[in-house]
């Protein structure tokens, strides 16, 4: 076997190892691209549980809130024939429990009375001419602050013949106001 022959054999053993590590090559790419698709999913995947986590926090009453909403304020009627019972023209729990029903309904995201902060596992007692609130005690008038979106919440009370006719009809002096800012503070 002459130099040439040997130089030859040596370049296609030489272009064999090339062709084999460039299929290696190949093949950890590939891996690495699974891997990189795997931890972009991941990322994805934790983001998506953090986002919910918050929106849990908001909805409990965990974290200190803010965005834009309605304000409706409930007060007792400003006149009340002697003849009737006065009850009749005062703000209840009842008016205020289906102002924030519908509220929720329409995708409040977080609602506070007075300033006080609601959450899922809030109680609303009627105590004479106060209303308690998680064991606090507020007199009218009463301001719900809801956090969502305006236009949607403002829309919904004021369907006709839906809560905000019906609180009329009771005697009860109701204002919506939209707002471009609320803050609610976590509760305790």
């Amino acid at each position: 076997m002459g130099k040439k022959d040997q130089l030859r054999d040596e370049i296609l053993q030489v272009q064999k190892e090339n062709q084999a590590l460039f299929e290696r090559l190949k093949q950890l790419q590939a891996e690495v691209h699974q891997f990189e698709k795997a931890q972009a999913e991941n990322e994805n995947e934790a983001k998506a549980l953090v986002e919910e986590l918050e929106s849990l926090r908001m909805i409990t009453g965990a974290v200190k809130v803010k965005g834009p909403g309605v304000v409706v304020s409930l007060r007792d009627a400003s006149y009340a024939p002697e003849q009737d019972n006065p009850n009749h023209y005062i703000v209840h729990e009842e008016h205020i429990q289906e102002v924030i029903h519908e509220l929720f309904v329409s995708g409040a995201e977080a609602i506070s009375i007075n300033g006080q902060r609601i959450s899922y596992n809030s109680y609303i007692l009627c105590i004479g001419p106060v209303v308690e609130v998680d064991g606090v005690q507020h007199n009218a008038p009463f301001k719900i602050a809801a956090i969502g979106d305006p236009d949607k919440l403002y829309s919904s009370l004021n369907l006709k013949g839906n809560v905000k006719d019906r609180l009329v009809e009771y005697g009860i002096e109701v204002a919506i106001e939209k707002k471009s800012e609320i803050v609610m503070e976590p509760l305790l």
